[in-house]
């Protein structure tokens, strides 16, 4: 955990990170714990591929001082092994996955009043190429006596006093489907800041779940709660207290299972009563006109809008552009590269005039979910997204409204 000694480092490590990613620039942290740069330009979301330059990064502790040859990844609980990094990458297939990685707290600083720590707007999340071992791969073999049921819990190797060590638990069906262990990010080793020498790679799931410096993986009956990792410190915290959707000064049961992970799906089910943040929400970003000049009208009169949209573990069905202030709506154009757990390419050729204007996006996915328009009053709780509004919630997790990520754009002549 953060400490007052640690404090320095950390802001050494940001400023370290700014000199090397020209794309990046600070988040503000009210909290003043979490290291984090977001992309610094609206531009970043007007193209599929996110350069590692652009390529926002959040952690809490600090980095290890890892030697890629010699960290090793521990199994556990159910199995018993370990693999070096070497090991991993020499004796096990290696695989390509493009993959959406979006903070749970994206769109934290839109909620009225604020809440949480880092203030973040719509620039943490990036789309990469992430190269690894499929997690299926590393235990093929391993799994016949371990229950459909289980659960794989991956432990971070960041340094942390003892306390809050960094674990997070998935389904152990999600980890043998499509997870990888990752090594390679746009083909390029790992940067230190994303996790290197391996990390988990959960695609279509909030970044929190795609655990850095991986140094455990534990085949476990249920979700990691209090003491399960026989080693010092809180466990369970970054599993069943923070990245929880609940209103302010409540403090969420603990629970063993899931019914459910999809975040929506527990929001509407209200089982558990505050959901856990796994699989992404739908969401849309614009990434041109970026606002931050006057676009000109060109010769044919057209002005092109272009964003992404995703929908995690689901696909993006649609999506729909206003120039209104989300008055009226009309239908962008899906294009570009089409793979699981990443986002689409989106245009609409608009047919613009002089004058100010609001823009807006707003995506559905294929099960009929749409953006809602707002994020609620928090005065009145409500636990599931209706009325067009999402739910204020005290730690600003996986809000995904349309009119705070809204931009105005000034039109004018040649």
């Amino acid at each position: 955990m953060a400490t007052e000694e640690s404090r320095p480092t950390r802001h050494d490590e940001i400023e370290a990170i700014l000199e090397r990613k020209g794309g990046v620039e600070e988040a503000r942290d009210d909290a003043d714990k979490y290291t984090v740069v977001g992309a610094a330009e609206r531009k970043t979301y007007a193209n599929w591929l996110t350069p590692i330059e652009e390529h926002f990064v959040c952690h809490r502790n600090d980095i290890p001082d890892a030697e890629g040859g010699k960290w090793t990844v521990s199994l556990t609980g159910y199995l018993e092994d370990a693999s070096s990094v070497t090991e991993i990458r020499e004796e096990f297939p290696t695989v390509a996955v493009a993959h959406t990685m979006e903070c749970a707290g994206n769109g934290r600083g839109q909620h009225r009043p604020e809440t949480g720590s880092v203030q973040w707007g719509y620039e943490a999340a990036g789309t990469a190429v992430w190269s690894g071992t499929p997690v299926s791969s590393l235990l093929r073999g391993e799994l016949e006596d371990v229950p459909d049921d289980a659960w794989l819990t991956a432990v971070g190797g960041d340094p942390s006093d003892g306390e809050d060590v960094f674990a997070r638990s998935i389904p152990l069906s999600k980890a043998v489907d499509d997870c990888i262990l990752a090594y390679e990010m746009n083909g390029e080793p790992l940067p230190r800041e994303h996790g290197f020498p391996i990390r988990l790679i959960v695609p279509g799931w909030y970044g929190v779940n795609s655990v850095k410096w991986l140094e455990e993986l534990r085949v476990m009956d249920e979700m990691v709660t209090d003491e399960s990792l026989d080693r010092p410190g809180d466990h369970a915290y970054w599993q069943q207290e923070a990245y929880r959707i609940h209103p302010e000064d409540v403090e969420p049961e603990r629970n063993a299972t899931v019914e459910t992970v999809d975040t929506w799906e527990q929001l509407e089910g209200g089982d558990p009563a505050y959901p856990y943040t796994f699989d992404q929400t739908v969401m849309s970003v614009i990434g041109e006109p970026d606002g931050e000049s006057a676009v000109t009208v060109p010769e044919d009169g057209t002005v092109e809008i272009t964003g992404v949209a995703w929908a995690g573990d689901d696909d993006v069905a649609s999506v729909e552009v206003s120039t209104d202030g989300g008055d009226s709506w009309a239908e962008a154009e899906l294009f570009g590269p089409d793979y699981a757990g990443a986002w689409r390419l989106f245009r609409y050729d608009w047919a613009a005039t002089p004058g100010e204007y609001v823009l807006a996006s707003r995506a559905t996915d294929d099960r009929g979910k749409r953006q809602p328009m707002r994020i609620s009053n928090p005065d009145a709780w409500r636990d599931a997204i209706a009325d067009d509004e999402f739910p204020w919630n005290e730690g600003g997790y996986a809000a995904n409204a349309v009119l705070p990520n809204a931009l105005e754009v000034e039109i004018q002549t040649p």
